[in-house]
């Protein structure tokens, strides 16, 4: 019944940072892409030299140069080649001005390349096993001799369900340096940290993850960090899977068929707008209640057995489109009202089925204009745009 994906896991892709104490801009960057057509999935974690603004402009460059030339299917040397010629070289330290980590995932062949340059080597978790690939250096040939030696590492694998990618700064292993740790936290800590969090929660978050291991290193320097500290995860898990039930059909006569598929979805349940609420009460004999009011400018959330989150549609969407856009990670800004329990719920998903019925509301709908533009389909059409592009998230709409 429902065009669900059949692919052996989702991807969820996190990261959480903390600048190094008293600066306001970090300069570690991560950036993300998921490219739909080719079913992949990029991310860049790059380390300015140094901190602050001078730090996050020269990671900027490299981690945007870097995904870009890995979206178009370069090759580890001709990518390591075209940024050190960016780059300039530390003439004192004789380092390059950012350090990186491409990790590159290719669903539908089953693979992951990742590719190293300078930063501390990623950890790959096998649920709570260590895994370790066949790293290779990459030696380079048309770059000036004092940026051939510097360290390059390539690896590729098959990975599998469980699996976690960790990468971060260099930060990480060496907070604690001064405060106890002789040599810092180092990786072989950080990964018996990882196993003990993974053996107490099988099935933590990869951005819970990313966030225990940042305030875990900022803890080392007691709360007061050395370096910026950042630590990305690739959590390879089952799709969590959610529908969200809005508008009512175009046909009175399919309205036994929308609310059956929306009892029958495998995965968690949203129903916006009062009257789709009523059609599938009726439909399902399922009794409404309302909740308490905890958003003054939008009209309460309701209960229904079997359904996550019943709200109100237009006004409520429109909100959750707003919140979305303008969110920014880790969303500690969200509250209690409807618009914020759906953002909660879509933000939890991984794959989001809008099931959208097609009869013009007429209190939403001026006669004099198309019906392409009708309300209802432009705001599932923002929702779709924004929980692509910044969510990186798998949307499919249905219209009745």
């Amino acid at each position: 019944m429902y065009d669900l994906t059949d692919e052996k896991y989702h991807i969820e892709v996190a990261h959480f940072q903390y600048n190094h104490q008293d600066e306001k801009i970090c300069g570690d960057v991560f950036i993300s892409k998921r490219i739909r057509d080719e079913n992949r999935v990029l991310a860049v974690l790059s380390d300015g030299m140094g901190h602050g603004v001078k730090a996050n402009v020269l990671a900027t460059l490299t981690a945007t140069i870097a995904l870009n030339l890995s979206q178009e299917h370069k090759n580890a040397t001709t990518i390591a080649e075209i940024i050190m010629k960016a780059l300039p070289v530390c003439s004192e330290r004789n380092l390059s001005y950012a350090t990186y980590t491409i990790v590159d995932a290719v669903i539908d062949d089953e693979i992951v390349n990742i590719l190293e340059f300078e930063n501390p080597q990623t950890i790959i978790m096998r649920g709570k096993y260590i895994y370790e690939p066949n790293r290779e250096k990459v030696f380079l040939e048309n770059v000036s001799a004092d940026k051939r030696d510097q360290d390059l590492r390539a690896c590729s694998f098959t990975p599998q369900l469980e699996d976690r990618i960790i990468f971060y700064s260099d930060g990480i292993i060496q907070s604690g340096l001064g405060f106890g740790m002789t040599t810092g936290w180092g990786r072989n800590n950080l990964i018996e940290y990882v196993r003990s969090l993974i053996e107490a929660m099988p099935d933590i978050s990869g951005s819970l993850l990313a966030e225990k291991i940042v305030k875990k290193a900022s803890a080392n320097d007691l709360h007061s960090p050395k370096d910026d500290l950042t630590c990305c995860v690739f959590y390879y898990r089952e799709p969590r899977r959610t529908m969200i039930c809005t508008g009512p059909p175009f046909n009175m006569e399919q309205d036994g068929e929308f609310a059956q598929k929306l009892q029958e979805f495998p995965g968690r349940k949203i129903i916006s707008g009062a009257t789709t609420s009523e059609i599938i009460s009726r439909e399902l004999r399922r009794t409404i209640t309302d909740e308490m009011i905890v958003d003054n400018s939008l009209p309460p959330s309701s209960k229904m057995e079997g359904v996550d989150l019943v709200t109100e549609g237009v006004l409520t969407l429109n909100k959750v489109i707003k919140l979305l856009e303008s969110l920014k990670y880790p969303y500690l800004q969200l509250g209690k009202g409807p618009a914020d329990q759906l953002c909660q719920l879509l933000l939890d998903s991984d794959e989001i089925y809008i099931l959208v019925g097609t009869k013009i509301n007429e209190s939403h709908h001026d006669p004099t204009l198309p019906i392409e533009i009708e309300i209802r389909r432009t705001l599932i059409q923002r929702l779709q745009k924004v929980l692509w592009d910044k969510y990186m998230k798998v949307v499919k709409i249905e219209y009745m």
